[in-house]
């Protein structure tokens, strides 16, 4: 025991050992500061730390997102920094997608060494994809569509060896497809779509035996289709989406595409292939849809097509092929598409079609068909989309082709009759009622008469409840309110579980204050004016609510003055108010209709690449927007004052609907103003930030911003170098770059639109003129979107719902 006492007293620290043993631990923190950072026991490294912080610095963080990754680095790896999952300390996964970043992604990314995956999709990202991603040997996943990106796409992503996913697509990208992008065995999607891409497609990619998705449409691709796909050995190809449609590639379609057995789409579509279809794309046995519509393709159908009996859609219009269709189509059962339109086939339409049961769309027009029609046709119950036009056809249309069908389906064919042709100058043909005319008049007839029982038996309903409330000892002033209410044509609940009152204005359904204050609720947005929220009733039916911020609104008198004059406000193109709601200790709730495509801002600038809106769709929200504005002018004498794409909402068919006019009625004095100069950043005229009085012609200026929105696809605050987007849009015109200023959606039909674009473009940048008095008023503003585009201005029915009389008072 003496000699172990004597063992440990020898191991023991001395004082002077002690203080040594203490002074090394002293150097060595900050050593191991250096290296990481703890908290909450997680461990952060100081290289990740900084390249984060190197990150957010180039970003633009309009919205504040980026506000969590603090200076002190706390929270960077326990779920306090957006968008940031770490292991082991190091940063693994950056994703922030529809967050409205701007700025640049820094090249100091690559210095993440345990990154894994990248996805800042759908922001406003601009500068170049960095090169360091290829640096990165864990990187998985690649996620930047939808930005404004621009250069050239890096072949240092070919390095990356665990890449599986690489998704670039709709960006401002240029050059040519890197062939070391094929180096990446693992790379499983590839999507390069809707960029500005040239060059030819890398032969590599075709011999890839990982790629399963290879997206290089609508780009300025050219050269031929290699023919070599399906790789090398006995391997077999794993793709299953091809799609090369919409660039400039020419030659013939390669005979090699035979030997994709996997593959489900090829789309070629809008290129200048020519030659004829090889019989080896018959093979493709598990081929959904075929595209090869507008292109200079001759020859004929091959016979080996009856093979692939998954095809679903089939398309070759607007090619030269010729000679007759073949019977062997009959084979294919799941066929719901086939246009075989604007070519040069000719003979009889094959009798077998009427066999294929699930055509859905049949497109034979523009050809050189003759004969009649088959009667076998009428067997395709589910067909719903028929054209046989400009043909040699003769004889007597089917009789249940001409009932189902317009006289477009059937013109051009001098020897066919049997339909209903379009008025000559002698007069418009009248024909006879057909039983199935006489059924929807007879239905129509008794759902007009049910619809007259139903509001009779409302009515009676509401004026017993008002009769019992009376009854049961209302108040004298409770009783004025209700009847100045109905003489208004509103209705009024109160009392009841809540404690509240709900006055209901004309609308498509009836609810109580509890059916409300029940309805299940999501946050839509928020606002100066408040919180919106999509409420869905115990019966389903949606409706919008704003609930007003509390303290900011009128004295409980004065409210419900102007919130009655809202409700009687009805325009197809602004957001009608259906009811309102006081709570017993003043909150206030405002009842809209529900629009289910929510707000322009999102439908422009929150779409997927998949996604694209044409342009006949944007000029009919232009107008629609203009219409609604000229109403509130006009009719209402009544400036909205807070004019943005967000208070822009869409119904089911993207008609445009104002929503949040009038609302700084409803404010104090001093709300108003703060709403007035606050919350509308970029759509803001100049004047209002001395004099902070809206006006119609702010209003304009609004609009014009709006407009500009349309054409460029770009949000007000993605100006560059401190510019919005009017001062953004006015540089590039400057500097006559015109083309440069418009969507590239846009740009690919300046044929037929090009003027039209310049057009608008001028009346915008009209619009939001610095000096007001320089701006149009609405009324001209609208004339003048009406004559750029006047078949969409004419277009029935386009404004939606049609306008409703203001309740008589």
């Amino acid at each position: 025991m003496e000699e172990s006492r004597n063992r440990w007293t020898r191991n023991r620290l001395t004082p002077k050992s002690s203080l040594c043993f203490l002074f090394v631990l002293l150097l060595a923190v900050p050593v191991v500061s250096s290296l990481s950072h703890r908290w909450d026991g997680i461990i952060v490294t100081q290289a990740d730390y900084q390249v984060l912080q190197a990150i957010r610095s180039e970003l633009v963080d309009p919205l504040g997102v980026l506000q969590s990754w603090n200076r002190s680095g706390a929270g960077a790896c326990s779920g306090g920094w957006a968008g940031i999952k770490c292991a082991n300390g190091q940063v693994i996964s950056i994703q922030l997608p529809w967050r409205a970043l701007g700025g640049r992604i820094s090249e100091k990314i690559g210095q993440l060494g345990a990154l894994r995956r990248l996805s800042l999709h759908d922001n406003s990202l601009t500068g170049v994809v960095p090169q360091s991603l290829g640096f990165l040997p864990y990187l998985r996943g690649v996620h930047l569509f939808n930005n404004r990106l621009s250069g050239s796409v890096p072949p240092s992503l070919g390095k990356c060896p665990l890449l599986q996913a690489l998704d670039l697509s709709n960006n401002l990208l240029s050059g040519p497809i890197p062939p070391a992008l094929a180096n990446s065995t693992k790379l499983i999607r590839l999507n390069l779509s809707s960029n500005a891409l040239t060059g030819p497609i890398p032969i590599g990619l075709t011999r890839s035996p990982s790629i399963a998705f290879l997206a290089l449409e609508r780009n300025n691709l050219s050269g031929p289709i290699p023919d070599s796909w399906g790789g090398t050995g006995n391997s077999t190809h794993l793709l299953t989406t091809l799609t090369l449609d919409h660039n400039r590639i020419s030659g013939s379609v390669p005979p090699s595409l035979g030997q994709l057995g996997l593959l489900q789409k090829l789309s070629l579509s809008h290129n200048q292939i020519d030659g004829a279809i090889p019989d080896e794309i018959g093979g493709l046995s598990k081929l959904q849809e075929l595209d090869l519509s507008f292109n200079a393709i001759d020859g004929s159908l091959p016979a080996s097509f009856s093979n692939m009996s998954s095809l679903v859609v089939l398309n070759v219009k607007g090619n030269q092929l010729r000679g007759l269709v073949p019977d062997a189509l009959n084979r294919l059962q799941n066929l719901s598409m086939l246009n075989l339109g604007n070519n040069k086939f000719r003979g009889q339409i094959p009798s077998t079609i009427g066999n294929m049961s699930s055509i859905s769309e049949l497109d034979l027009s523009e050809n050189n068909f003759i004969g009649e029609i088959p009667s076998s046709l009428e067997n395709l119950a589910n067909l719903n989309s028929f054209n046989v036009s400009y043909n040699n056809l003769s004889g007597p249309v089917p009789s249940h082709l001409s009932e189902k069908f317009n006289a477009s389906s059937f013109v051009g064919n001098i020897q066919l009759c049997g339909y209903s042709k379009p008025a000559n100058s002698t007069g418009s043909q009248k024909r006879k009622l057909t039983t199935k005319d006489i059924i929807l008049i007879a239905a129509g007839i008794l759902l007009a008469i049910l619809l007259v029982l139903c509001c009779i038996l409302l009515c009676c309903l509401f004026r017993k409840k008002a009769a019992a409330k009376k009854k049961n000892g209302k108040s004298a002033a409770s009783t004025a309110i209700s009847e100045k209410a109905v003489s208004s044509g509103m209705e009024v609940e109160s009392g009841g579980d809540t404690g509240g009152k709900l006055v209901h204005f004309d609308g498509p359904f009836v609810f109580t204050a509890d059916d409300l204050l029940c309805a299940t609720a999501e946050i839509m947005g928020k606002s100066s004016y408040g919180t919106a929220y999509k409420a869905t009733l115990e019966d389903g039916h949606h409706v919008a609510v704003k609930r007003l911020r509390e303290k900011t609104t009128k004295g409980q008198k004065e409210f419900e003055n102007e919130v009655a004059v809202l409700g009687r406000i009805r325009h197809p193109n602004l957001l009608a108010l259906r009811a309102y709601y006081l709570g017993p200790k003043g909150e206030k709730l405002l009842v809209f209709d529900y629009m289910p495509k929510g707000s322009l801002a999102s439908f422009l600038h929150a779409r997927g690449p998949e996604t694209s809106i044409d342009w006949p769709t944007r000029m009919r929200i232009a107008i629609g927007v203009a219409r609604g504005l000229k109403h509130l002018h006009t009719q209402e004498n009544m400036v909205h004052g807070n004019l943005t794409s967000s208070n822009v909402v869409l119904d089911e068919q993207a008609n445009a609907h104002i929503a949040d006019y009038g609302l700084s009625r409803l404010m104090t004095s001093g709300a108003s103003t703060m709403v007035a100069t606050a919350g509308t950043v970029g759509y803001a005229a100049p004047e209002l930030s001395k004099t902070k009085k809206p006006t119609n012609k702010t209003d304009v200026y609004s609009l014009g911003v709006i407009v500009l929105e349309l054409l460029t696809g770009k949000s007000p605050s993605e100006g560059t170098n401190g510019e919005d987007l009017p001062q953004w849009v006015a540089s590039i015109v400057k500097e006559e770059w015109t083309n440069e200023v418009f969507d590239l959606e846009l740009m690919r039909d300046t044929m037929t639109i090009g003027d039209e674009l310049l057009n608008t473009l001028k009346l915008a940048i009209h619009c939001v003129d610095p000096s007001p008095t320089s701006r149009p008023e609405v009324q001209e503003v609208l004339q003048q979107l009406e004559e750029i585009m006047p078949e969409t201005a004419a277009k029935p029915g386009y404004e939606g719902t049609e306008i409703l009389a203001p309740p008589a008072e």
